[in-house]
């Protein structure tokens, strides 16, 4: 199933959900995202989103319940329940919000991050909730990595990343439940999963409830502790963003005094993961890594010493 298959079904979708009089229209529809597991197209001030293939409508049902739960925190979906493209292939409708801007990081809403998370994991989880797939994703770039060695075997840069990823405990790699793991986190956090809403100016709103679900809080804090550990996010910014956390009461670390107890495990894991998720985007280039992927990789050797 290409992104050809699913964009006309999609763009009948959005359509309908931006103009829901049968008046024809002229507005274009544009490509947000076009990835094999996901299209995201926007249609006027409306957005849809076609998820991965296999993925379980019950459970993405949930997940959208949670977001048209909690308005405070994420942006509420247009419809309640996902419409289908190609007969089985789930597909959410939004409401189109504006983007962090890449280009201005002084302006990084760090803050407006941290409190929207400390407000989700707050909230109680409606009843038969999933778990929350942070893990299970970083399970799946392992996974990456080894397909892509096993057609281009012998990389230096492989084995400090796998090591480091047998270094973790079996929850980190979604092979035991998690720890407690009763409260509900994002899974995916990162400042591409903000949007403003109502466009331009509106409050911050988290976006993407694919990885949403009960499970350890810490891991929605990890990546930009990763970020930190490995010298790519400035201390400045990481200091704002962990005390806004705590200033909204968030429950993921204590509320002074060391995090990084707490944010060990989630951090490493999550330096696993994007270091082999760039690692096997690399070698399937058949290119060297860049600065900043080398850095994540020098981490994972750091983790795991020979």
């Amino acid at each position: 199933m290409t992104t050809a298959d699913v964009i006309p079904e999609l763009t009948a979708e959005v359509t309908a959900a931006a103009h829901p009089a049968t008046t024809p229209c002229r507005c274009p529809t544009t490509t947000l995202a076009d990835r094999p597991d996901t299209t995201v197209l926007r249609h006027a001030e409306a957005v849809a989103k076609a998820h991965a293939p296999g993925t379980d409508p019950a459970a993405l049902a949930l997940r959208l319940a949670t977001a048209a739960h909690l308005p405070g925190v994420f942006l509420a979906p247009l419809t309640p329940v996902p419409a289908t493209v190609l007969g089985t292939r789930p597909v959410t409708l939004w409401p189109y919000g504006r983007p962090v801007d890449p280009d201005a990081r002084a302006a990084a809403p760090w803050e407006a991050a941290a409190t929207l998370l400390a407000r989700l994991h707050r909230s109680p989880p409606l009843p038969g909730t999933p778990p929350m797939r942070g893990p299970a994703k970083a399970a799946d770039a392992t996974a990456r990595l080894r397909r892509a060695l096993a057609a281009a075997p012998g990389h230096p840069a492989a084995a400090p990343v796998l090591r480091a990823w047998s270094g973790l405990p079996a929850w980190a790699r979604a092979e035991a439940p998690m720890p407690g793991g009763r409260t509900l986190c994002h899974g995916d956090l990162h400042l591409g999963q903000l949007v403003r809403h109502p466009a331009p100016d509106g409050p911050w709103r988290l976006i993407d409830v694919d990885d949403l679900g009960v499970g350890v809080p810490a891991w929605d804090l990890a990546r930009p502790a990763s970020w930190y550990a490995c010298g790519l996010l400035p201390p400045d910014e990481w200091a704002r963003f962990l005390a806004a956390y705590r200033a909204a009461g968030g429950p993921a670390v204590p509320e002074d005094g060391d995090p990084w107890p707490a944010l060990d495990v989630p951090a490493r894991a999550l330096t696993v993961q994007t270091a082999a998720r760039y690692l096997a985007k690399a070698l399937a280039a058949a290119r060297a890594l860049d600065e900043v992927e080398q850095s994540l990789i020098d981490a994972c050797a750091r983790m795991a010493p020979e």
